[in-house]
């Protein structure tokens, strides 16, 4: 199982000889510098280039797009004790001038068997030039890897001054110099004809490593080579053969697509002044559901934009009309009789004129951005689509895991009529919590509390529904705490249908049982990861995902078993262990500041709709709307029945 890393999150490896494998989609400098236990990193403990090996990490010989490091952690010395791995772009080559202008480098750390250990997509670059994309260190006798992703725009000398050494602008120089395209030592052979979009792409056994809308931004690690001369075959580029080898060293990705994406749809041609019509998939990517996904992604950007446009125009206008207010105000002689007034109304038109104008632009936009959301709802596949979709009445039981899942909807004030799909992607990052109290909403305040709570389980069953039919059969496992069966009217789609593990935990008895054995899971795992020894698991482990419902936080909780929560919200999402909390945090009050971390690692959503969630580009407070089942509709449990009777089949 892959880990997918996010900035600052780590991640256990095994002490043996590991690859980091990187798809830039351009040539990039590679390197790598060891620093003791202090952080400093001496000149002798680079790798580079012009010196590809030093204490036990090699680098490829020159630059390349598709680097790769090898990392022989048994033989790293034990006064290193952190693993820096660092790429560049090179200079004066007539590449890209930053990170920011290309695709976002992709990185993915591959144990001896060729199993993928974790993966980390640099997202959010700009002006940088030289970045620490992770690094692996030691933390009490095991090795980890730490997703960094933190770039310099002063390029390697920047980089390597800020990691202490002394004579960082001399020592980037001589990288640069050392990492220039030789000429190569191998027969002339037809180039590459990988195009410049090409994307890495996970094997089918998981989801493609790509952006969440709405949670964390990101691309893909695009990749490829460079086209083919118009004069014919050119020489290839390979590096050269370190001695004893017999042939030039491939450093190309082994699953790297050998040729562009397919372009997208193209829309008709639109009737002169009109925009153009639009059609479901105009995006880039490998499949349709990639599509999808990126336009997705793409409307929301828009929306974000032409509305952050509109409230920018409309703050201008009014400071425009407070300004010209304070000079007429500022003059005796308009302040009474008719110049006065005529000076008023002047600057309250132009107002009204700026603010009608800025509002006609917006109207535009959402017209168009309308069209295409009326042409995307039809064409989503199950994981990306509401519960009134038809896609779901024809629901089968799917054979790979999508890129994401449909949580919700996300709307803005000005718009309440345009809803943008809210989507996470797959395997979960992180746990979920479904707020059951008073969030401060008008639709919250209308409700009484066991109205609200009713509300929150019914979200939850709702989402662990969606969750179990968008996964294969047998990959995705509920269980359920409910301490004083509060929830059993609500539960009762799940219990029926067979589709949670066993029943309901019921009483203090119920919630130890159950945190203890999840508990449990994720330390075997944990420690076969860590040691490398996947095989030594128990026969009987169940090796899928696993979904813990929690009803009625803190009821039937013991000061153990909310410790065992909380280590299961920080350590369970790395081996597949995932919370649902259906809880209203004011409950557990009488626990103060020791459950912040739990809370704040979980995405909060609520059962009514609350605009409580904020993207990181313009801040705006976006709306968050649950998608409850249609009322009197059977799809939640012909969805469940149809999981439960695909594992009977499949025996899982």
């Amino acid at each position: 199982m892959t880990a997918e890393l996010v900035r600052g999150q780590n991640h256990p490896l095994p002490d043996a000889r590991l690859e980091i494998r990187v798809s830039a989609g351009h040539p990039v400098v590679a390197c790598a510098t060891c620093a003791d236990e202090r952080g400093a990193v001496r000149d002798d403990w680079i790798a580079h280039p012009g010196a590809p090996t030093v204490h036990g990490v090699e680098v490829p010989g020159q630059a390349t797009e598709a680097p790769r490091f090898a990392v022989d952690l048994p033989a790293v010395p034990a006064a290193v004790h952190r693993l820096n791995i660092l790429l560049a772009l090179p200079e004066g080559t007539g590449g890209p001038a930053q990170f920011g202008a290309t695709a976002a480098p992709f990185l993915a750390v591959v144990a001896e068997d060729g199993s993928e250990v974790a993966s980390f997509t640099i997202t959010g670059l700009d002006t940088e030039t030289a970045l620490v994309a992770v690094e692996v260190y030691r933390r009490q006798g095991a090795w980890k890897v730490r997703a960094m992703g933190q770039g310099y725009a002063g390029g390697l000398a920047q980089l390597l001054g800020d990691q202490g050494l002394a004579t960082a602008r001399e020592k980037a120089a001589e990288i640069q110099a050392t990492a220039a395209p030789r000429a190569p030592r191998t027969a002339p052979a037809p180039l590459n004809t990988r195009g410049a979009d090409s994307a890495y792409t996970r094997p089918s056994a998981g989801p493609p490593s790509a952006v969440d809308p709405t949670v964390a931004d990101g691309g893909l690690g695009a990749g490829g080579g460079q086209a083919p001369s118009p004069a014919g075959p050119q020489q290839a580029t390979t590096p050269d053969a370190p001695p004893g080898s017999g042939g030039p060293i491939d450093y190309a990705h082994p699953r790297r697509r050998s040729a562009p994406p397919p372009p997208p749809p193209t829309a008709p041609a639109a009737e002169p002044g009109q925009p153009a019509r639009p059609v479901a998939g105009d995006a880039t990517g490998w499949s349709m559901e990639e599509r999808l996904y990126n336009q997705i992604w793409g409307m929301f950007e828009d929306l974000a934009r032409a509305v952050a446009a509109y409230r920018s125009a409309v703050e201008f206008a009014e400071n425009r009309l407070d300004q010209e207010l304070d000079r007429v105000l500022s003059d005796p002689r308009s302040r009474i009789g008719g110049a006065g007034d005529t000076a008023r109304a002047a600057a309250r038109a132009k107002c009204e004129e700026l603010t009608t104008q800025a509002r006609q632009a917006l109207d535009r936009d959402l017209a168009q951005l309308s069209a295409e959301s009326d042409v995307v709802e039809p064409a989503l596949p199950p994981a990306f689509a509401r519960w009134d979709n038809p896609v779901w009445h024809a629901y089968r039981v799917p054979m790979e895991i999508p890129m994401a899942l449909r949580l919700g909807d996300l709307q803005l004030p000005e718009t309440p009529e345009l809803r943008i799909p809210f989507l996470i992607r797959l395997p979960l990052e992180r746990g979920l919590w479904v707020d059951s109290g008073r969030t401060g909403s008008e639709a919250a305040m209308m409700l009484d509390e066991d109205q609200l709570r009713k509300l929150a389980v019914d979200c939850a069953v709702s989402h662990a529904a969606r969750l179990l039919g968008v996964y294969p059969p047998g990959e995705f496992t509920v269980h359920v705490i409910d301490p004083a069966r509060t929830a059993a009217a609500s539960l009762a789609p799940l219990v029926e249908s067979g589709a949670l593990a066993g029943p309901p935990a019921t009483g203090a008895q119920g919630v130890s049982d159950t945190l203890a054995r999840l508990t449990q899971r994720v330390d075997l795992v944990t420690m076969a990861v860590r040691g490398g020894a996947a095989d030594a698991l128990p026969p009987d482990l169940d090796t899928g995902e696993q979904l813990l419902i929690v009803n009625d936080f803190p009821h039937g909780f013991d000061d153990r078993a909310v410790t065992q929560l909380r280590y299961l919200a920080d350590e369970g999402p790395a081996v597949g262990v995932h919370l649902m909390m259906v809880a209203d945090r004011e409950d557990a009050s009488a626990y103060g500041p020791v459950l912040d971390p739990l809370w704040r690692s979980l995405l909060r959503i609520t059962p009514v709709p609350d605009d409580h969630l904020a993207d990181p580009w313009v801040r705006h407070a976006w709306t968050y709307q649950p998608l409850p089942v249609p009322p009197g509709s059977a799809v939640l449990r012909q969805v469940l029945d149809a999981v439960t009777a695909a594992r009977r089949n499949w025996r899982r």
